[in-house]
């Protein structure tokens, strides 16, 4: 089918020759990323990119994910949890200061919890604290957390960048200054550009080997491609133009890594809004597209097919990707049966990322194959964020959810997919419940099923995590569990 297409630069792939080097100096990084963050505090904002900048490295939580997806300690050195599931009692480190030198104790962890999960609260993962029933702090190294009911994930939602400490006298600010406990802090920010960190004095951790890094924000491909090349950046993750990695290997000053992401990559589909309320025309839309193919096209083939929002790295994982082949015969018949036999027109609404970018060009031209007239309208990413994630003014968007073990967002009230489901309300409330792995897998694979038959969204592929890096860089992830660039891993060789 013809929707492959190059968006590289002739002289880029076939040159690849960069200016003369100057010394490498190894107390400085450059990162480059698509995405620049719309604030600096993850508990204001959903944005993947804040996490990016942020996790691990100027805030800190109690618990993290480290890069093989295990919960390690953080601020907490230690914890217990009740026989009855229901008490988590966490032993905090010693020694351990904001940055303004404001000592770190309990108080902050008792604030911090409370304030995500206040009504006021902008926090995008509340399902994280709704459990939480009491916190009680005996003195300043012990917090007591008695949840109201079981909540098998609560840990692993403390690791997550949503549930970062911060202290109650700087709060307020953290989106423009903000303040943690990280190992650095913000250096400058120069919006739409460039933003960096500096190495904070005294981190409880150690003197990190990176003094300062620089995060660049970049979203064009070949913009990427050319930043790789000529030495501008030294790492760049998720890169965008993947048909351009065989160049790249073969590029001795650098290191090419594919690996894996908990990115589940949709056509999100506005349940709420005809037509796309009607179960047969998002049926119809699924048989219309041909995930492979997007997949060919967008990423070159990179990605991991989908058929239910849920990564193939999880345990649990149900292969559902045959529910809905390719069958534009059929996505016609459907639509007929809805009573569209002569199409209708849709509006996507579509972020920057390459993956995005060249999937809604793909997407469009398969639907208007069944009769569905689509417009594509590419936004930046603050007003995605505010017109289809905040405001659900869209027909389709394509995006990639990063968050790990996410498919709980299904049973959200108000969230943008406008999907009203008790059925599946319920069903995550026996997996929140469930507190032995065999059942609480076999629950989302029921949730999974669920997803896939009420054909919520089209499922495409998981977002593969694709890092180009001077081969004399080392420390970066190669997998992303969740959304995070820790400064702290990297060194120069």
């Amino acid at each position: 089918m013809p929707y492959r297409r190059s968006v590289l630069l002739a002289a880029l792939v076939a040159g690849g020759i960069a200016s003369p080097a100057l010394a490498q100096d190894k107390s400085q990084v450059v990162l480059c990323q698509t995405l620049e963050p719309t604030v600096l505090d993850p508990t204001a904002g959903a944005a993947q990119a804040i996490r990016e900048v942020t996790y691990g490295n100027i805030f800190e939580g109690l618990v993290a994910i480290d890069r093989a997806g295990k919960i390690v300690p953080k601020l907490a050195e230690s914890w217990q949890i009740s026989a009855d599931n229901l008490v988590y009692t966490f032993k905090l480190k010693s020694g351990v200061t904001f940055h303004d030198g404001t000592p770190f104790t309990s108080a902050d962890v008792k604030y911090s919890l409370e304030r995500a999960v206040a009504p006021d609260s902008k926090n995008a993962q509340k399902w994280i604290f709704t459990p939480i029933a009491s916190i009680e702090t005996p003195d300043a190294a012990t917090v007591k957390v008695t949840l109201k009911q079981v909540a098998a994930n609560f840990l692993y939602g403390l690791a997550w960048g949503d549930a970062i400490i911060v202290s109650e006298k700087t709060a307020a600010a953290n989106a423009t200054t903000p303040v943690g406990t990280g190992p650095y802090k913000l250096d400058k920010w120069t919006r739409g550009d460039r933003l960096s960190l500096v190495a904070v004095d005294g981190w409880w951790g150690g003197k990190p080997a990176i003094a300062r890094a620089t995060f660049r924000f970049i979203n064009d491909p070949q913009a990427q491609l050319a930043a790789i090349q000529s030495g501008d950046c030294d790492a760049l993750t998720n890169f965008g133009a993947a048909e351009a990695l065989p160049t790249l290997k073969a590029d001795k000053r650098l290191t090419v890594t594919i690996g894996k992401t908990e990115g589940e990559t949709i056509i999100a589909m506005n349940n709420g809004k005809k037509p796309l309320d009607d179960l047969r025309v998002r049926r119809a839309i699924a048989h219309a597209v041909d995930r492979n193919q997007v997949n060919l096209g967008a990423i070159n083939g990179t990605g991991t097919p989908i058929g239910s929002h849920f990564s193939p790295a999880q345990p649990g994982y149900v292969d559902l990707t045959g529910r809905y082949p390719y069958d534009p015969a059929k996505a016609k018949a459907l639509l007929a049966e809805a009573g569209y036999a002569s199409g209708f027109e849709l509006t996507l609404k579509v972020p920057p990322p390459a993956y995005a970018r060249r999937s809604s060009e793909i997407v469009a031209a398969m639907l208007g194959e069944v009769g569905i007239r689509v417009s594509i309208e590419n936004v930046e990413f603050p007003q995605w964020l505010d017109r289809v994630f905040k405001n659900k003014d869209y027909d389709l968007t394509i995006i990639s959810h990063t968050e790990p073990l996410d498919i709980n967002i299904y049973a959200r009230p108000d969230y943008y997919f406008n999907y009203k489901s008790q059925a599946f309300v319920d069903l995550m409330k026996k997996v929140d419940a469930a507190v032995d792995d065999k059942s609480r897998l076999a629950l989302y694979g029921d949730a999974q099923k669920m997803l896939a038959e009420d054909s919520v969204n089209v499922f495409l592929f998981v977002l593969p995590k694709v890092t180009v890096s001077k081969a004399s860089l080392t420390g970066m992830w190669a997998d992303w569990p969740l959304p995070a660039t820790p400064l702290t891993d990297l060194a120069w060789q």
